[in-house]
């Protein structure tokens, strides 16, 4: 670390979690105002691969079959944890709750995984998102 680096960490501190500074601007990491600067692309799609990371990592712990599938039905629980959580947050994490879901995809009855998808609460709320990953769920194809 660099000595500008750590003077901006020292004075600003480093907060991993979003909070109100002294002005009630929305604050992040060293002192990244929220409000009035927000994010670059660059930073948004580096937060999302590292998003992904922890989503895979995530399966591989808790599915440990989940990496013997195929890249679209892959992507389709990558999707669904990125969504609802598979470890984390530990108290809001909703993936493994689909039982049925999961040992349908497990045992590769895939459309019954996809009817089973779209019986659920999640597909009410997220609606087409649903219906999409549903469906690549059934077929192992990314929409046209």
């Amino acid at each position: 670390m660099d000595n500008l680096t750590a003077l901006l960490i020292k004075h600003e501190g480093m907060r991993l979690f979003p909070y109100r500074d002294s002005v009630g601007k929305l604050t992040v990491g060293v002192g990244r105002n929220l409000n009035d600067v927000g994010l670059s692309q660059d930073e948004a799609v580096f937060l999302l691969q590292n998003d992904i990371d922890r989503v895979k990592a995530e399966l591989d712990q808790a599915l440990p079959w989940w990496s013997k599938l195929d890249g679209v039905r892959r992507d389709v629980l990558i999707d669904m944890g990125f969504n609802l959580g598979v470890l984390t947050p530990p108290d809001k994490a909703k993936l493994l709750t689909f039982k049925t879901t999961l040992r349908l995809i497990e045992e590769g009855f895939y459309e019954g995984a996809a009817h089973q998808m779209l019986r659920s609460k999640w597909a009410e709320q997220v609606g087409a998102r649903a219906r999409e990953l549903a469906e690549m769920m059934k077929t192992g194809q990314y929409p046209a």
